[in-house]
């Protein structure tokens, strides 16, 4: 028996359409598929769950000490002449920032390899590139789906069958977070 399902496409393809389905389940919580693609994606996603339970507070806080260029009101940098040169002018800035330790630092590398990147465009701009921002999946799986799922054993998403697709009849199924 093999160890997947090929979904009738070439290697890259299947890498491609299963990596898809994977971040667009564990961003919006849900999705529609056929029945075999999601068999395919709980497995990759229920991992990546796993794994970002598993190393969820696997992680120091600590202070660090950041120079930041000061602003004005326009939000320029401030410039200061200093021997005939304009020179910008820093301010010390305290930060707390989170430390991965090492085993953290792997899932996270090992969860960027699966996830593309998501951006997020609000309803009223649709279609334009302004306000859009870039949703980082790694922290969101930490921060947000971890802490939903620490006291489950497994079983993190759910398959509903809905019927079969009106053009070929294929078995269509919901795939959900639980």
């Amino acid at each position: 028996m093999a160890k997947y399902r090929k979904l009738g496409r070439t290697s890259d393809q299947r890498k491609a359409l299963l990596r898809n389905q994977v971040t667009n389940l564990l961003y919006h919580g849900k999705i529609r598929t056929t029945e075999t693609k999601a068999k395919e994606i709980r497995k990759i996603a229920e991992g990546m769950i796993a794994l970002a339970v598993r190393e969820k507070d696997n992680f120091e806080t600590v202070t660090v000490t950041a120079k930041v260029p000061k602003k004005d009101s326009d939000g320029k940098r401030v410039k200061e002449v200093v021997d005939g040169k304009k020179v910008t002018v820093y301010d010390e800035v305290q930060k707390e920032i989170k430390k991965d330790a090492a085993s953290r630092l792997h899932a996270r590398r090992q969860m960027m390899k699966v996830f593309y990147p998501v951006t997020e465009v609000p309803s009223e701009n649709k279609g334009k590139k302004k306000n859009t921002k870039e949703v980082d999946m790694v922290s969101k799986m930490f921060d947000e789906i971890a802490p939903k799922y620490t006291n489950r054993n497994g079983g993190y998403t759910r398959i509903v069958k809905i019927g079969q697709r009106k053009g070929d009849a294929a078995m269509e199924v919901l795939i959900e977070l639980v």
